[in-house]
């Protein structure tokens, strides 16, 4: 699959912000060394602890206040199976090749498996794989798709993919095979990736992210090790949820649940999910430019169901199991834990539109319906999980999704507006206000490592 292949680099680039505003400082009691600042980070996920890292590294006074009763936010590994720790959140780092993470598990030596697109087997509605023929009708209708999609690109007016693959899908009837294959490459190749649905994704900016190159890897102890690396020395206040940032004044109060902080600036990082729900109060209310970015932008969903058998019944030798359902977005990606871990488990996907529906079905009816899907591809005989593993992104009060995407409408300057910085008081990071790498884990760590810069700059 020709994932993450839009726009490869070799090396990167950190883009400071020009800060030109200035926050009216009022004492009231409150004073601080010129050379070392107070700083509340709201979020201890990744872009949370990139910066506090940076700030305290360079001899400031950082307190990071998390909501959740552990670090890592989008990044949570489960250790239910002693043998397997399984990432509810983020699992891979996608191309490893330049890329920052990289160097951080380098220092820390964590041991990382290899998954690849290459080691791919489709199977048909039926189970089947495919045939060579249908091989090719795939592939044909995926460059109709593609050559659609770059068509759009070179208009002045925005659509959604939906609406530009119309005139495609339209030539043939809803039960048949192209129209099947269609859907599937819609919600394989694009939906999973960037977990909005068709009809709400930009065909024009859909897939303005740049990226790495090389084989996805994912570690073998999980992706905590990085949280947990960036979190040593710091000083994290777990459980404080935020219900307001006072910012017009200095000091910035940060009011929680339980206690207030103050600071000479404050770095929120709270996902795109939690901005849109208005969960956290601003006071003054944040400008017009940064509420329209929030609401401009989307937050999709990709969610998770590990399975884990007694045996494997799969093709032992494939990482990534696909399926052309007959409904769309249905169980259509799977990965194999298998070859690159040694282990009998299964991970099936469901994003977007599909991901967010399902997360009202109880757990039964969950693995009911993924074990519908593997009967059809491998046979009534297979086996029954021993176990199982679900994930419910955009029921968790904390992120209200898995990440974000460009919506019809929304353009890179619009992350550029969220990421912008207010009155010197105020900062923004994480994932969504990376214009370069929104969706990613790299790209959380880059706003993280940004945002520091920024204060390091004043």
């Amino acid at each position: 699959m020709d994932r993450r292949n839009f726009l490869k680099i070799f090396g990167l680039t950190l883009m400071i912000s020009v800060i030109n505003s200035a926050c009216r400082k009022e004492a009231q009691g409150y004073t601080a060394a010129s050379n070392k600042k107070r700083i509340v980070i709201i979020g201890a996920g990744l872009s949370g602890l990139a910066a506090a890292q940076e700030l305290y590294r360079r001899g400031h006074e950082v307190v990071v206040v998390e909501a959740r009763d552990r670090i890592g936010g989008r990044i949570w590994t489960s250790t239910q199976w002693a043998d397997m720790p399984l990432d509810f959140g983020a699992t891979w780092i996608h191309g490893p090749q330049g890329n920052p993470l990289t160097d951080l598990a380098d220092q820390i030596n964590a041991k990382r498996l290899t998954t690849t697109y290459n080691k791919t087997v489709t199977h048909n509605t039926s189970g089947m794989p495919l045939s060579e023929v249908e091989k090719v009708r795939m592939e044909d209708l995926r460059t109709q798709v593609v050559k659609a999609l770059k068509k759009a690109q070179g208009k002045d007016d925005d659509a959604s993919i939906r609406q530009v693959i119309k005139p495609l899908i339209d030539q043939f009837d809803e039960s048949s095979e192209a129209h099947r294959f269609i859907n599937f490459i819609l919600n394989g190749t694009i939906e999973h990736e960037y977990s909005g649905s068709a009809e709400k994704l930009s065909a024009q900016w859909y897939d303005s992210a740049k990226a790495f190159d090389g084989d996805d890897v994912f570690f073998a102890q999980g992706f905590k090790v990085i949280p947990e690396f960036l979190a040593q020395g710091l000083q994290i206040e777990l459980g404080q949820v935020v219900k307001e940032i006072e910012w017009e004044r200095s000091p910035v109060r940060v009011i929680t649940q339980k206690t207030e902080f103050i600071a000479d600036h404050v770095v929120v990082t709270l996902p795109l999910g939690v901005l849109q729900a208005k969960s956290v109060r601003f006071s003054p209310e944040l400008p017009h430019s940064k509420q329209n970015a929030i609401v401009k932008l989307g937050m999709g969903v990709l969610n998770k169901c590990y399975l884990r058998f007694p045996n494997v019944f799969w093709s032992a030798d494939a990482d990534w199991l696909e399926y052309v359902s007959e409904k769309h977005g249905e169980w259509t990606e799977w990965v194999s834990f298998k070859q690159a871990a040694n282990m009998p488990i299964l991970l099936g996907f469901n994003a977007a539109d599909r991901g967010r529906a399902i997360e009202v079905w109880s757990d039964k009816q969950i693995v009911e319906s993924a074990m519908q899907t593997l009967r059809t591809i491998y046979g009534g005989s297979i086996p029954e999980p021993i176990d199982y593993q679900i994930t419910r992104w955009a029921s968790d009060p904390f992120s209200l999704g898995s990440y974000s995407y460009n919506p019809v409408g929304a353009t890179p300057k619009i992350r550029q507006e969220l990421a912008a910085p207010l009155k010197k008081c105020l900062f923004f990071a994480g994932e969504a206000s990376d214009k370069d790498y929104f969706g990613t884990t790299h790209g959380a760590y880059l706003s993280g490592l940004r945002v520091a810069q920024e204060i390091l700059k004043l």
